[in-house]
């Protein structure tokens, strides 16, 4: 199915949000860093085929999404929960289907432990749920080393500049560098993230995510209430900055949770491996209904 972009307004900012399909059940997809809107493009189809209006949203701070706050406290996880409900509350639905990668998945987590907004299911891709990813930090060295560019993202203005020069070489090189499969990195491909992430403002957006949660150490300890809404984490093993062993405990912060690993796919889960994430997705969703 065709794939649209639309404009929605809400909490106070013009979000830019790829649509597929029609209808009352929502299947909202929040991406990662350095993504967009764009890095659903293999599901928003799938999801429309299922019967969901799916919509992609450029979320605060990303791509063509206006306006991009440069102050840190704009991106604290209780800001980053009310652009969430306000989609949802626009969009009108009467079922939300939420699905999140990398810090949209971290965002995703956040919002169901919360309960802001009634859930019919939450998918979640390659981030650990905040509880468990805080006790992995608290007792694992590795963990720590793999997460070195989280420290250096707190260093002001030298994050923005290191990750925009040479045309955002440094945004190209977290795709292909990372990528077991790099088939669907193509060079356009990563002209379209490089591009939004030189757009005025959004280089410091994009990081302020890093910069906000840094300053709220506490809240990612929790505690954590338990998620009752049924979920699917899918995680690509193959993840460099995001070891495997993040999945275990998440069973003790989540009442049903189905866990769907896939060998040698990296961070980039659903753009690497689409055919097999949207097996996925499709037999997950439709048991669930």
């Amino acid at each position: 199915m065709a794939i649209a972009t639309r404009r929605i307004q809400a909490n106070g900012f013009d979000f830019a949000v790829d649509e597929a399909g029609e209808g009352d059940r929502l299947a909202l997809c929040l991406h990662g860093f350095p993504e967009s809107r764009f890095s659903w493009r293999f599901q928003l189809p799938l999801l429309a085929q299922l019967g969901y209006r799916a919509w992609a949203p450029d979320l605060r701070g990303y791509g063509e999404t206006e306006p991009k706050p440069q102050d840190v406290a704009s991106y604290r996880v209780e800001r980053l929960m009310e652009d969430v409900a306000a989609l949802i509350d626009a969009s009108g639905a009467r079922e939300v289907t939420l699905i999140g990668h990398d810090w949209g998945a971290g965002l995703a987590w956040t919002f169901a432990a919360n309960r802001v907004r009634p859930l019919k299911r939450l998918v979640i891709m390659n981030v650990p749920h905040p509880g468990v990813f805080a006790e992995h930090l608290r007792r694992s060295p590795r963990q720590m080393l793999r997460s070195w560019y989280m420290a250096f993202f707190q260093i002001p203005g030298l994050p923005e500049r290191t990750m925009t020069a040479d045309g955002a070489r440094a945004i190209r090189r977290a795709f292909l560098g990372m990528a077991v499969d790099k088939s669907n990195f193509t060079s356009d491909v990563l002209d379209r993230y490089a591009a939004d992430a030189r757009r005025p403002g959004a280089m410091t957006g994009m990081i302020n995510w890093y910069r906000a949660a840094a300053q709220s150490p506490g809240k990612l300890a929790g505690p954590w209430p338990r998620i009752e809404t049924p979920t699917l984490v899918i995680w690509g093993e193959a993840d460099a900055a995001l070891g495997v062993e993040l999945l275990d405990g998440t069973e003790a912060h989540v009442r049903d949770l189905t866990v769907k690993r896939l060998p040698n796919v990296s961070h980039w889960v659903q753009q690497e491996a689409p055919e097999a994430v949207n097996a996925i997705l499709s037999g997950w969703l439709a048991a669930e209904r």
